[in-house]
């Protein structure tokens, strides 16, 4: 109520003081005549100095006083006539402080209900970042935002591949300490969107792996558990992308993330901050530069500034050399399946889209697991000439190559 007194107040005053001003120049306007009897006036003095001086003779100066005189009475006879002065009438000049004091109050008053936020108490800027970290302290852990998360729908998957995954669950049941086969789990769990399981294989991962865990570790658990509380970045979340982070600090995924918790937690200032950094060193055709850059307009407005940098528009990745480097650990059979299937899926994709150099060598590594030589020799073949002349790109394809045991 206090606010809506003082934009009412504030709107009055101005009101007021323009039509003071209005009010002042119907008092103050005086009509051209008596302009002109001061100049004159000032002139026939001037006359009488000039004479005094020697300047003009005594003729001249009975001369100049005769023509001011009669301008003078002129001027006094057309001042006489005037009975009103200029301008419109009072009445107008009343109304139109009226309508100008009821747009200013009216006006105020219908803009801060469309834009402003009525009842509302002041937010300083310390104010908010205290709350800020009161926010990030107590909200909810993982388990808390998992349980008041709508759980989304599971995909309906291939009845092979659906044989396959119960397959692996029961043998990674059996084995719990077998690393491959958790890192394999937490991969395909994730795939059929089961993301709760698959986080918690890829804690068994991380628990497996000893001293020597990945950034990648850190962050493929991360994200598992954000999407498993649908988007929410919780203590727990946080605590696995600062590992990552801490083995490496420039690690894209991580910093994605990161950047959402602050914008979730009312510091949209340090997510940009941190999600400009991460675009900067950002490669070619990483697919969470894509993420940030559909985000950044709008968080740049959140957080006062419009500087978003540019990169080139990410390109679409196929499976990771981790997914094929753990199908491998499988039985022949199982292996065999599994990896035909992102094969198959890869190869459609780059012959009808294109794609990477980095998605290239993953296909001809791909090949090169499931012992089709010749094929991986033929999209070898196909990509030296799709990156002819680009040196950086035929290198990742001749490792690829040597790893697939093509080379040449």
């Amino acid at each position: 109520m206090t606010f809506w007194a003082l934009i009412i107040l504030t709107a009055l005053v101005t009101a007021v003081f323009l039509g003071f001003s209005l009010l002042r120049g119907r008092d103050t306007r005086e009509p051209a005549a008596a302009y002109d009897l001061r100049v004159y006036r000032e002139q026939l003095a001037g006359v009488d100095k000039d004479l005094a001086r020697g300047v003009i003779g005594e003729a001249d100066a009975e001369r100049v006083r005769t023509e001011i005189s009669r301008r003078i009475l002129a001027a006094d006879a057309q001042m006489q006539a005037q009975t009103a002065q200029a301008g419109p009438p009072v009445w107008v000049t009343i109304t139109g402080i009226a309508l100008v004091g009821a747009f200013l109050v009216g006006g105020a008053a219908w803009m801060y209900n469309l834009m402003g936020a009525a009842g509302l108490p002041d937010q300083p800027l310390s104010l908010r970042l205290e709350q800020a970290e009161i926010l990030r302290a107590e909200r909810p852990n993982q388990a808390e935002a998992e349980a008041a998360a709508t759980p989304a729908p599971l995909p309906e998957l291939d009845e092979s591949y659906a044989s396959l995954l119960n397959q692996l669950r029961e043998t990674v049941a059996a084995r719990p300490d077998d690393l491959q086969g958790h890192i394999l789990l937490a991969q395909h769990e994730a795939n059929a969107g089961n993301f709760p399981a698959a986080y918690k294989a890829q804690q068994r991962v991380i628990e497996l792996s000893g001293d020597q865990v990945p950034a990648d570790a850190y962050s493929h658990l991360a994200e598992m558990m954000i999407l498993s509380a649908r988007g929410y970045v919780s203590p727990e979340a946080e605590e696995a992308l600062r590992q990552a982070l801490q083995r490496d600090p420039r690690h894209g995924p991580a910093l994605y993330y990161l950047g959402q918790m602050m914008v979730q937690v009312g510091r949209p200032d340090i997510g940009y901050r941190i999600w400009t950094d991460a675009l900067r060193n950002a490669p070619a055709g990483a697919p969470w530069a894509d993420a940030i850059l559909a985000q950044l307009d709008e968080l740049a407005f959140r957080a006062g500034v419009f500087n978003a940098p540019e990169i080139p528009a990410p390109a679409i990745s196929g499976p990771s050399q981790d997914d094929i480097d753990a199908a491998a650990a499988l039985p022949p059979e199982e292996r065999q399946e599994m990896i035909r299937g992102m094969v198959n899926q890869l190869s459609d994709r780059l012959a009808t889209e294109g794609g990477a150099p980095e998605d290239w060598a993953r296909l001809i590594a791909a090949l090169g697991v499931l012992g089709e030589g010749q094929r991986a020799i033929d999209i070898k073949n196909e990509a030296m000439e799709v990156f002819a002349g680009n040196a950086e790109a035929l290198e990742i394809i001749d490792a690829a190559a040597y790893q697939a045991g093509i080379a040449q």
